[in-house]
């Protein structure tokens, strides 16, 4: 089965990565500075995002979160645009925790509105302690639930999916990045992208991310369990940040470059929405 986006899901795709490759917010984020990035989801909400991801088909809400993953524009995109569309009532961001595969809320010090969800049950919720994340620009934060808002079933899902479309495209970003960066440093009087070895790493990036994307397309459509493509974006995305991290040599381990950036953002979202182990065993339940 093929899965391919429509004219009008290509053209939505290209407005957005038009708008977010003019953003570079994810520093002054990470720094406590959230009004550059708070400017861009204003942009997003005006262009009417949050409402296609709320009223549109699932494969909108996909082609969404991999421009925002391969911008990586901070914030809780999962949160906002997959889980409480409908809870903004005029807000621009909520957050929520979904123990215990999400335990902690990201940017609740940011979000307009907090929640936690037990049980498939949605309560309001106060925000407490902040917890270290290897993302500097996912403010995670403990939350105890309050009042009582009412049901909310099946969310968890589209959370999951949105977590493996965001994935996707900050393994594509890194991709990018990689390559750009082989063409122009050189060893030995040769960029090293025209070393085989290099070629061979990239190329391996390269095809698990293609492999990655029709999982993440088909799982919208409900075609693909949705773990099976968390499993496959997640892996994919992991690859793409070993290998860039190896053909940038030193100056990708520095927090001064922006490849820390992307690197930080997959190796949180990897474990995000449930771990690989978690979805693997789901998907063998699936089977049995």
């Amino acid at each position: 089965m093929k899965f391919a986006l429509s004219p009008e899901q290509t053209q939505f795709a290209d407005t957005l990565d038009a708008l977010l490759a003019k953003s570079d917010v994810a520093r002054s984020w990470a720094a406590g500075d959230h009004e550059p990035g708070l400017a861009v989801w204003r942009q997003l909400a005006d262009l009417g995002v949050t409402s296609i991801a709320q009223d549109g088909e699932p494969i909108d809400l996909v082609v969404a979160m991999e421009s925002i993953g391969y911008h990586a524009l901070p914030g809780p995109a999962i949160e906002t645009l997959a889980v409480l569309p409908d809870r903004l009532d005029g807000a621009l961001l909520a957050t929520v925790a979904i123990p215990p595969h999400v335990p902690y809320a990201v940017d609740a010090d940011v979000a307009d509105h907090v929640f936690v969800l037990r049980n498939g049950t949605l309560f309001t919720a106060t925000t407490g302690n902040r917890v270290s994340s290897v993302d500097p620009c996912r403010a995670l934060y403990e939350v105890t639930a309050t009042t009582e808002v009412g049901p909310l079933p099946d969310v968890f899902e589209r959370g999951v999916l949105a977590c493996s479309a965001q994935l996707l495209g900050a393994g594509r970003a890194l991709l990018a990045k990689s390559v750009e960066y082989v063409k122009q440093r050189t060893q030995f009087g040769k960029a090293i992208g025209s070393f085989q070895a290099v070629k061979h790493h990239l190329a391996s990036v390269h095809v698990a991310l293609e492999l990655a994307r029709p999982l993440v397309h088909g799982a919208a459509l409900n075609a693909v369990p949705i773990s099976a493509a968390k499993v496959a974006a997640g892996d994919a995305a992991y690859r793409a940040a070993r290998t860039a991290l190896q053909v940038h040599g030193a100056i990708g381990y520095t927090v001064e470059n922006d490849l820390s950036v992307w690197l930080s953002k997959v190796r949180a979202l990897h474990s995000a929405w449930g771990t690989g182990s978690v979805h693997r065993a789901r998907v063998m339940a699936s089977l049995s």
